[in-house]
């Protein structure tokens, strides 16, 4: 079991270093292979989440594919509603709000097979206040998500700025940023709790950093459409498993 959940974590590091979405994968394999429960899946994935967020952060800015106008705002709304949604994981029942974040993920991901979001990246880019107060509602949103379900920053933020017409690259960078300062407000709520088992989550955050390493790699090695169509199809699965989960 011990080596299930630490090739889950590779893999989860390679996602989230190459397309942002990917730490869904861990939640349910530590509910299966800890096994914990579900509260305590969600809570101790999203604390690994913080570090996987500080290496892909420093691997990204190196290679400047942070747009820090673009990350910023994001992460004002990550920071503000990422313990309100540790908060409502312990008193809420979270069911019908998961199957609408699955869906919004799912249907995001097909708006981006289809192209959609390039359509609209003129909108996004020539009213910079509109495009500061969009980012800062998905960051609100990718926070609070994040508190609540434990699915980690990138799952909710990549698909919500590809669908709004945020290049790809640019979504997977500032959502390493985010994904920081979003870990770290819900996991506050979360270590309140006692939910957290930092044992393992140490164990399991060495091999996330090393598929993160691999993932940026990856995710700068590849055609941008190649990526955008990652993303997409990435952004349906995880949506898909997110509704399984909560039904």
């Amino acid at each position: 079991m011990l080596l299930g959940l630490i090739a889950v974590a590779l893999v989860v590091g390679v996602l989230i270093g190459a397309v942002g979405v990917g730490g869904i994968l861990l939640i349910p394999a530590l509910n299966l292979l800890a096994p914990l429960s579900i509260q305590a899946s969600m809570a101790t994935a999203l604390f690994t989440f913080i570090f996987t967020g500080i290496v892909g952060t420093w691997f990204f800015q190196r290679r400047g594919s942070i747009d820090w106008s673009v990350t910023l705002p994001l992460c004002a709304g990550g920071a503000l509603f990422g313990a309100l949604g540790a908060w409502a994981n312990a008193r809420l029942d979270a069911r019908l709000l998961g199957l609408i974040l699955a869906a919004l993920i799912v249907l995001a991901g097909v708006y981006t097979l289809l192209g959609g979001g390039a359509r609209r990246r003129a909108w996004c880019h020539d009213q910079p206040r509109r495009r500061r107060a969009l980012l800062f509602g998905i960051g609100a949103l990718t926070g609070f998500g994040s508190g609540l379900t434990g699915v980690g920053g990138p799952a909710l933020s990549v698909p919500m700025m590809v669908l709004s017409g945020f290049a790809p690259l640019t979504a997977i960078g500032a959502s390493q940023v985010v994904q920081i300062l979003a870990s770290v407000s819900g996991s506050v709520g979360h270590l309140a709790h006692g939910i957290v088992d930092l044992e393992l989550a140490a164990l399991l955050t060495v091999f996330e950093v090393a598929g993160v390493w691999i993932g940026v790699h990856l995710a700068h090695a590849v055609d941008a459409a190649l990526l955008r169509r990652a993303v997409g199809v990435l952004c349906i699965v995880v949506g898909a498993g997110l509704l399984l989960r909560a039904m």
